[in-house]
């Protein structure tokens, strides 16, 4: 780095770390207050609910790391303007091409930690966050469906060879990851109801198998009619055998970090989590959409960061007489929430209307980096 961008940087890091706290304090003691709700249910006490609302911190400065690159930057930018220093810069030969090339350079940073927080820490630390909740209470995770969550499971061959379709009813996800009250549905090639399969719990053993404890297996084979006779529909089709063992072992495609996506949101998924479980409900022909916003999402959201501080740059170029540092400051901050209320009210409009996933991801950014242009255009003429 040259020495002004040295200058620039820790001026704008400075600035960003403390808007950054300034802001994630803020949403703390919002979410702690939402939390008093559920104090006192259960061992759910008041030190659970500062622990959760810790744990959702790293997603908390994941939302905001954009917008405080854009509050810090245009304050740092409206300082060096209100003291006359950027006018020194731009009389020394700062263009305004050159100091947009080192506000990227400088961004770029910001951009691989907003990535490490989405990715590593933020994920983690929110299912850390429900499991916390969830064992204070007591309680398991189910869906809004009385019989749990419903999960299509397609077997590419058999032992036999044959393909093997399997739609699974568990009824609650516990916070280790372990399921109870499972029912297990199996079909044929022809669409045909082989097998049923209920257990009272299972637990995940790696390499594709779960342990099923407390199994009742009911087969069902099929019984051709007699030559010799006509067809009788009273006479029965199936044959069914049932079967109970205390435990069992099944080879499934389903795993822990499937079914995890009912414990956080898609949008604070990991993109690696988000790839997988796409991938396994394209397998089985199930609607992709939100998961696929999701992830292109969480592709292109760290780049907002390059995309504020392309905003904040034509401040640089507003001198006192044009409002002083707080107006400036303020209007940053309102430019940010509208990127962010534009960005979300976008991604529903996109779902809505089934846009592709990548254009309804990027148009938001888009937009906002060619009002960035535009203003840098309007101060560099005037």
């Amino acid at each position: 780095m040259r020495i002004y961008e040295k200058y620039f940087a820790r001026q704008v890091y400075l600035a960003f770390i403390f808007v950054l706290f300034a802001f994630s304090g803020l949403f703390f003691f919002f979410d702690l207050i939402n939390e008093l709700n559920t104090v006192g249910h259960g061992n759910y006490k008041f030190g659970y609910a500062v622990l959760r609302v810790a744990l959702q911190t790293p997603s908390r400065f994941y939302e905001i790391i954009p917008v405080a690159a854009l509050i810090s930057a245009i304050y740092v930018f409206s300082q060096m303007a209100a003291n006359s220093e950027y006018t020194i810069f731009r009389v020394s030969g700062l263009a305004t091409g050159r100091a947009l090339r080192s506000l990227i350079k400088i961004g770029i940073p910001l951009v691989i930690v907003t990535y490490f927080i989405g990715e590593v820490v933020g994920p983690y630390s929110d299912q850390l966050s429900e499991r916390v909740r969830l064992e204070a209470l007591g309680s398991a995770v189910s869906t809004n469906f009385q019989s749990g969550v419903w999960v299509k499971d397609t077997l590419s061959a058999r032992e036999d060879g044959e393909q093997v379709t399997r739609f699974v009813n568990v009824g609650e996800l516990r916070p280790d990851a372990s399921i109870t009250k499972v029912r297990i549905y199996e079909f044929d090639s022809q669409f045909r109801l082989t097998n049923v399969r209920i257990a009272q719990s299972g637990s995940y053993q790696g390499k594709g198998h779960w342990l099923l404890k407390g199994v009742t297996d009911t087969k069902l084979t099929a019984i051709p009619p007699p030559s010799a006779q006509p067809a009788d529909a009273l006479n029965p089709v199936y044959r069914a055998t049932q079967i109970t063992q205390p435990e069992y072992s099944l080879r499934s495609e389903l795993t822990p970090q499937i079914l995890s996506v009912l414990l956080i949101s898609p949008d604070r998924m990991s993109m690696f989590n988000l790839f997988r479980y796409i991938q396994h409900l394209t397998e089985n022909h199930q609607d992709t959409q939100r998961y696929e916003l999701a992830f292109w999402k969480k592709l292109l959201y760290p780049f907002a960061v390059l995309v504020m501080l392309v905003l904040s740059l034509p401040f640089a170029y507003l001198h006192t007489r044009a409002g002083v540092v707080g107006v400036k400051v303020f209007g940053g901050i309102m430019l940010g929430m509208s990127f962010q209320l534009f960005n979300t009210l976008f991604s529903h409009i996109g779902m809505l209307n089934t846009w592709p996933a990548p254009m309804t991801a990027a148009t938001p950014a888009l937009i906002y980096l060619v009002l960035g242009f535009v203003g840098l255009r309007w101060v560099d003429r005037h």
